[in-house]
Order: structure tokens, then sequence, then C-alpha cells
């Protein structure tokens, strides 16, 4: 799942004495997601977002890069719409992370319409996301560090994963969303880092999510994971090696940190099937923590995964500890988050298995000074 509109939205709503009340009475389906109607933007919805993250590797010499591209709408009074634009980049090598982004409110309520025609503005740089379930284009430089900019077309690898089976995710008594996801894009492009154009290719994971209701507690945290796992094929009788199987989970964590109440679950994705997983079903250790020199917050910043029920036990470890976002939205205000290109390595019934994933962490308290 993708939160951080959520505490965006809080605090837009706190900064315009506005109250805040997400719904999703303007959509035409509430108990099961509807492609392809659902890609559209759904009118006067209070959260919704169209999501990408993933790893892309440069064909000419082998460096990995992650990515990070998403558009946001929210409209806090059912009235006046507003979009965000985030936009992040991520070069292990060089242990390098820039991101851009821009807030705005739009001039008018955008249209539902497909196939997808998003944009945004940023002094002489436009960023756009056009197209539909699963084949888009996403274009854009940074504004804030010239010679980052991204051009990326994808087709679906997988097909669409509703979570939860329906489409729609519960998330205890603090929201019900509309959450479907792509979890392996085929991609292919350009990404320029530092100025240097480069060919890449690989996979993308895409969340597209909406109507997060009754998020108003400012206590409300976020933990969100994707993994994409490519596990050796099985074979027998000495038979060739064929294509690594391709496995992906999600799995989340909302918690209050007021109440220290936690509601977590998630989804697996094998090879033709899809299992719902439940706060039971799996096991989430942090093992060492971050603290940002920029905003002093203390992040969890290595984790253990165990999934009994499906045999996993995975180790998740960034790529570049210091891949935190500060957003300044209003005077005064900042929101702080991390997001980040991840590794995992572990076992999968007791056989090595090794992929990427994206970390998303929201809401964290203070390090000790």
């Amino acid at each position: 799942m993708k939160n951080l509109l959520l505490a965006l939205t809080i605090l837009l709503g706190t900064a315009s004495s506005c109250a805040l009340k997400p719904t999703n009475k303007h959509d035409v389906f509430t108990e099961r997601a509807q492609l392809p109607q659902e890609e559209a933007v759904h009118p006067r919805n209070s959260l919704e977002w169209w999501y990408f993250t993933g790893h892309l590797r440069d064909k000419a010499t082998g460096e990995m890069f992650g990515v990070e591209y998403v558009f946001f709408h929210f409209n806090i009074t059912g009235k006046k719409d507003w979009q965000m634009v985030n936009f992040a980049l991520t070069d292990p090598q060089r242990q390098q992370f820039r991101y851009d982004y821009r807030v705005e409110r739009l001039p008018r309520l955008l249209a539902s319409a497909l196939p997808l025609n998003l944009s945004t503005q940023k002094k002489d740089q436009r960023w756009t996301l056009t197209g539909q379930e699963g084949t888009y284009h996403l274009q854009g430089r940074m504004a804030q560090h010239r010679g980052h900019a991204i051009n990326l077309r994808t087709q679906p690898l997988k097909p669409v994963l509703l979570h939860s089976g329906t489409g729609y995710e519960n998330y205890g008594d603090v929201a019900r969303a509309g959450y479907y996801s792509y979890p392996r894009l085929t991609t292919t492009g350009t990404l320029e880092i530092d100025g240097k154009v480069r060919e890449v290719e690989g996979q993308l994971w895409y969340d597209r999510q909406w109507n997060c209701n009754s998020v108003t507690n400012k206590g409300i945290g976020w933990d969100w994971f994707s993994l994409q796992l490519d596990e050796p094929a099985v074979t027998a009788g000495g038979a060739a090696p064929t294509a690594p199987v391709q496995h992906e989970i999600m799995a989340y964590l909302l918690f209050d940190r007021n109440s220290s109440r936690t509601v977590s679950g998630g989804t697996y994705s094998g090879p033709g099937q899809a299992v719902d997983l439940k706060a039971q079903d799996f096991q989430l250790d942090v093992l060492s923590y971050w603290t940002s020199p920029h905003s002093r917050l203390r992040y969890p910043s290595k984790w253990r995964l165990r999934i009994p029920s499906q045999g996993y036990d995975l180790t998740i470890t960034p790529l570049v500890p210091d891949q935190e976002l500060t957003l300044k939205l209003f005077a005064g205000i900042k929101m702080h988050y991390w997001e980040g290109m991840c590794r995992v390595e572990g076992t999968h019934h007791g056989q090595p298995v090794q992929g990427n994933s994206y970390v998303e962490l929201t809401n964290r308290g203070k390090s000790e000074k």
C-alpha cells in the first residue's frame, strides 16, 4: 500500500482548516474493483494515486538504478482538486539519491477519462503519465536537480493483482481502500543521471489505490513493502534449467504511535495463485536503524520478513541508507518520509532466493540527540 498521501491530506486539511472527509460515494463500484474504469480519475475523491517503483539496469554497463514516480490526486472539500507529483532516482553505485516534487491546486476538477493523461509543470519542466492497464509512458525531468530525468514505457508482464481478492483492502477500522497492482511491468527507455543518458531495462511495480476513508489521526504511520523475487526453477533428471520462477509479495504495517495499536496484512502472488496475508501469517522484524542527518528522524533500515505458510525467510536491505524525502507543503509545514530501493536475499522452503524491493516508511519519531 502507498500511504504518503494519507499524511499529506491530513496536513493539508489541518492547514486549510477544512474537515477531512475522504469518501467513496462518488464511485461507480464500491465492492469489487472493475477495470478499466478504476484506472481513470475518481472525481471528487479525497485520496487516490498512480504509483511506480522499481529497479532498472543500464543495458551497457549493467549498473542498477531505482525509480519512484507517482501522481497523487486529492480533494479535501469535494469542490477543489489538488495534485502532487513525486519523482526520485537512486544510484547505489555512487550512493546518490535525488528527488523532486510539486504540489498544486488545480484550476478545475480532473476529468474521469481513459487513457490516463496526467501532467504537471515545474519551472520549465513538464512531468507526464499517460496510458492504462499496465501500458504506460512516464516522462519527466527534475527542475530541482538538473541532469536527472526519465523517459520510460511499460507493458504488463503479469496480470493485474486485486488485493484481498476484490481490489478492496480493509485496514481495520482505520480505512477501506480500493487497491490493485501490476506487480511486474516490463520497462524500457532512458534514465538521465548526472547528465548522462542511459538506456535501461527492468521491471517496475505499479500500485493503484483510492478511497482511504476515515484517516484523521496524525499519529498514524505506515510501513509498506513490495518484493519481486526470482527463484531458481526446479528441474528433474538433469534437465536444463529454465527461466527463474517469479513470485511477488506486498506487505504493510499500519501503526498508531499514540496507542501502539497495529494493523498489518498483504498479498503473496505465485504462479497461478494469489494469497491474502493476514497479520498472523507473517512476521516482520527490524534488524537495524538509520538516523537521518537532515530531519533527525530514526528509520528502520533492515528487516527480516518471515511467511511460514509460504516457506519464506527473507532479509530486506536498503541499497542506499539515505533515501529520505522532505516535502515543504506550506509555511512552517514539512513532511518527511523514507522510500527506497532495497535488495532481498533469503530462502524459500530452504532454497536460496533473491530479488528486488521498494520500501516506504512514514511518520517516524525523532531520534535521541
